[in-house]
């Protein structure tokens, strides 16, 4: 069961990193009308993003509580004893960075309520580049100890 929710874990995180990256794109580096992939990415109503990318945080938060007592037993402990301090405050402030993005998902939805709202746009574009960067760090960090046995050895 525990592989299952790790493996479901792991999707919705990617479906969150895919869509709060486009979102951050389209709002960060609008197109400017071009031709080209790039150009097409970026021009996509960053406002529909919203309320897919809280609830895929959400989900993928709680997926992560779910999980976090086994790892806690059986990774972190084996961790420790290896004395990889460097992975183990890897993930600590995965842990502390994702209680943040937590915390600014109200902010992150209010600001997105009206798109057209010129006066909200510098903290439109700073609540989702500081979102972004969360779930970017904790992807990456995640999968460095998720595979940290892979990379160090039994």
């Amino acid at each position: 069961m525990t592989t299952f929710l790790l493996i479901l874990h792991g999707l919705c995180a990617v479906a969150l990193l895919g869509g709060l990256t486009h979102q951050a794109l389209a709002v960060l580096w609008p197109s400017r009308g071009g031709a080209g992939f790039t150009s097409a990415y970026r021009a996509v109503s960053a406002a529909r993003f919203t309320n897919a990318n809280i609830a895929f945080f959400v989900t993928t938060f709680v997926l992560g509580a779910v999980l976090y007592p086994p790892y806690r037993i059986a990774v972190r402990t084996w961790i420790e004893r290896a004395r990889l301090w460097h992975i183990s405050g890897l993930f600590e402030y995965k842990e502390q960075a994702l209680a943040i993005g937590l915390a600014m998902l109200p902010f992150f939805w209010l600001v997105w309520q009206d798109p057209k709202d010129e006066s909200m746009a510098v903290a439109r574009k700073c609540a989702t580049a500081i979102l972004c960067l969360i779930v970017w760090y904790a992807f990456i960090a995640g999968h460095i100890v998720n595979n940290v046995r892979g990379l160090f050895g039994q």
